[in-house]
């Protein structure tokens, strides 16, 4: 085929060859678009990709509920810490004020005592009248003893902790109720092998010792017409951090028990159950374990009356800085505490039905 260019003599002759149609657009297509990724990829490939894709999920579905427990756990103490705080804060104004009324109350409780007893003397030819003032004699007395219980509540609780037996802890609250015990029909029980066995518990022995007292009475009060009171020590090893080893004192009665619905509450200062008592008795037994950084556990005993366990941990954080001068710590090669094998089952819902 021949070309004629107007104003020209040239003639240009087609190309005699030709690429064909398909050929070029293929071969356009393929200069002019990238080979696709998944076209180098095989099923192996995918299929890893795909395991590590899960993998990565699965780890941040386990970090993502590892967090929200955490966050659930520090909420939960959280909680706590601002209840024991507000706690603290009601107990101190309410410890104040009771303070002042009790020494108030405290200088005309001694008048009274002191012309009571004076009267009585004048009035010893007249038996009636004598007993009369003698009546009011031992009216002022128990007076004095709830104020005496008010103050102890109020007063600052300042520990000072010694290593002290826990055989002795336990003679000294059932010595301090005496008279209480006398004459009852109450069977004390003990393992005096096992109290020999435990190592000393490094705490303020006077203060312990009036928590059992407090507890022990309690016991008593419960089993009016007689029963079995039990008194019990172990050491609980801890199993992790946030159960550190601790010495576990239990008081344990047959009486019938602790209502559920009260067991909140039997801690509260001036909360009683009895028509007679002050209701400062288990406030301060709270007040003492809390100063030792310890716990109270409320359970059921083996004959379904109440046990309650005072849990002292045997390394207290503070110990260092309250030891008093001349106090000794217990031997590191003393005697190792037995376990603790109780079968009670201390638990905190439980009760005295």
């Amino acid at each position: 085929m021949t070309i004629v260019v107007p104003g020209t003599l040239e003639r240009h002759s087609a190309p005699s060859s030709t690429l064909p149609v398909h050929g070029f657009l293929t071969e356009k297509a393929d200069c002019e678009s990238p080979a696709h990724p998944s076209a180098s990829l095989g099923a192996h490939d995918l299929a890893e990709i795909m395991s590590a894709f899960t993998t990565v999920t699965d780890r941040l579905q386990g970090a993502h509920q590892a967090l929200q427990e955490e966050v659930k756990r520090l909420n939960h103490e959280l909680h706590e810490t601002n209840e024991q705080l507000r706690r603290s804060r009601q107990l101190a104004a309410l410890g104040q004020m009771a303070a002042g009324i009790a020494h108030e109350v405290r200088n005309p409780l001694g008048s009274i005592r002191l012309y009571a007893s004076m009267l009585a003397q004048d009035l010893s030819d007249r038996p009636e009248s004598c007993r009369l003032a003698s009546q009011i004699t031992r009216a002022v007395a128990d007076l004095d003893a709830i104020v005496g219980d008010v103050l102890t509540f109020a007063r600052e609780m300042s520990v000072r902790p010694r290593p002290v037996r826990v055989a002795d802890l336990f003679d000294q609250a059932l010595e301090s109720c005496c008279c209480l015990l006398h004459g009852a029909p109450i069977d004390v029980r003990r393992d005096a092998a096992v109290e020999e066995a435990l190592a000393p518990l490094l705490a303020d022995g006077a203060l312990v010792s009036a928590a059992l007292a407090n507890l022990v009475r309690n016991a008593v009060e419960a089993m009016p017409g007689g029963g079995t009171l039990s008194l019990s020590a172990c050491v609980d090893h801890g199993r992790n951090a946030d159960s550190p080893p601790s010495m576990r004192l239990t008081v344990d009665d047959t009486g019938p028990g602790i209502p559920e619905e009260i067991v909140e509450r039997i801690f509260n200062p001036f909360f009683t159950t009895r028509p007679t008592g002050t209701g400062l008795g288990l406030a301060i037994v709270h007040r003492i374990v809390d100063a030792h950084g310890g716990e109270i556990d409320i359970g059921r005993s083996a004959a379904g009356g109440a046990s309650i366990t005072l849990i002292f941990p045997l390394h207290p954080k503070s110990t260092s800085a309250c030891l008093e001068p001349g106090a000794k710590r217990p031997a590191p090669g003393a005697p190792e505490p037995s376990p603790c094998a109780s079968s009670q089952g201390v638990h905190r819902a439980c009760s005295r039905s």
